[in-house]
């Protein structure tokens, strides 16, 4: 595995563009635990507000209207565990992500207003997780990142009407993909696995049993640690352009 580090000498402006909420707290929360009490500014774009992340059957007095209402505000409060600066969403519908024109220029526009050093996203080659079949938003969203970072935020040529709005070109040094089945580092994160745990427990609507759920995060620890010493880490595919 390369080694590359997230020992930056200077604090980095960090933009995780994923597509759901409970994305970045499932997905790399610990890491940006770590990154936010390093002194690095993390802001978050959602693609959807995960209006369908319920199951009828269980959940038949829900509707994706009324969960809709919900779910930012546990994302809010997840984040502010967590220590981002602010959560922005697109507005997309869930489950009908698409990595058009329209979803990269949008995201090209979004990169430029925020310019960040570093970008979050995820892997769109993960078409299986450890839970099965990858979300195919997660995959979109991913695959929509890649394509708004290069060739387009950085290039002038690339969406010219957004210029006219006032953003200019922009391109992140780094892109870190998560969800990944083909890491080239990971991240020791032992220190902020009990605070990822906290974010994620506050997606309170996702969250169907918390003691399974917490009983599962503290069984992935690394194999060459013990239940009484354990150490977890993140692993992401990081792709540098500066």
């Amino acid at each position: 595995m390369t080694e590359i580090t997230d020992t930056w000498e200077s604090p980095q402006k960090i933009l995780v563009i994923l597509a759901h909420p409970d994305d970045p707290e499932f997905f790399c929360g610990a890491t940006l635990a770590r990154w936010a009490r390093a002194g690095h500014e993390i802001t978050y774009l959602l693609l959807t507000c995960g209006d369908k992340g319920f199951n009828p059957a269980t959940h038949p007095e829900m509707t994706p209207e009324n969960l809709c209402a919900l779910r930012p505000d546990e994302q809010n409060n997840a984040a502010s565990i967590i220590g981002a600066k602010a959560v922005h969403f697109l507005d997309r519908e869930d489950g009908y992500v698409v990595a058009d024109l329209k979803l990269r220029r949008d995201i090209v526009r979004e990169i430029r207003r925020h310019q960040p050093d570093i970008l979050v996203t995820c892997d769109p080659q993960t078409l299986f997780a450890t839970y099965g079949i990858n979300h195919p938003d997660h995959r979109y969203c991913g695959q929509a990142v890649l394509d708004a970072v290069f060739p387009a935020a950085g290039n002038i040529a690339y969406f010219p009407e957004l210029l006219i709005e006032g953003f200019e070109p922009h391109m992140p040094k780094e892109v870190w993909c998560s969800l990944t089945n083909q890491p080239n580092t990971a991240i020791d994160v032992t220190e902020t696995w009990d605070i990822k745990l906290k974010a994620v427990l506050e997606h309170k609507t996702q969250v169907q049993d918390a003691e399974k759920l917490v009983e599962r995060f503290k069984s992935r620890r690394t194999e060459d640690s013990t239940e009484e010493n354990p150490r977890y880490e993140e692993k992401f595919r990081v792709v540098k352009y500066g």
